[in-house]
């Protein structure tokens, strides 16, 4: 057993074989993984049942998990920002900050080769998609 917070193996596997530079996508449950995501990704589906798991559930495991260097969204072209952009913020690192994108914006950058990791949830709320673009880790004395 890991003392860890991310158990699942195929999410593991993945972001072990990740590196600095690639992203991961938490998609809510209207995303279109299979059309709107890198081909080449790992798919992970924990979509259960509606509710059921979270986008922030998550975020919440991989930032324990995972150095997060950037963080892009999905935004209403309205140009308001949906409320799950608070919780984001509030789970993410500090000094992270939200890049927003377009809905096409958003598909373009989730289908890029950089994305190594998919994962579909049960989200209803909308708007509640993240790519996550992974950091880089310190060698020891904290020096890159």
């Amino acid at each position: 057993m890991l003392k860890y917070q991310l158990l699942h193996p195929e999410i593991l596997n993945a972001l072990g074989a990740a590196g600095h530079g690639a992203q991961v996508l938490i998609a809510d449950g209207n995303y279109p993984l299979v059309t709107r995501s890198n081909p080449e990704a790992r798919r992970v589906y924990l979509n259960l049942a509606p509710g059921l798991v979270t986008v922030t559930d998550v975020l919440k495991v991989l930032v324990d998990a995972l150095p997060i260097e950037a963080a892009q969204v999905m935004g209403p072209d309205s140009g308001e920002a949906p409320s799950i952009y608070r919780d984001f913020k509030k789970i993410l690192p500090k000094g992270i900050a939200l890049q927003r994108l377009g809905r096409f914006e958003f598909y373009d950058a989730a289908r890029s080769y950089d994305t190594a990791l998919a994962i579909a949830t049960g989200e209803q709320r909308i708007y509640a998609n993240i790519l996550l673009t992974i950091g880089v880790v310190p060698p020891p004395g904290g020096k890159l």
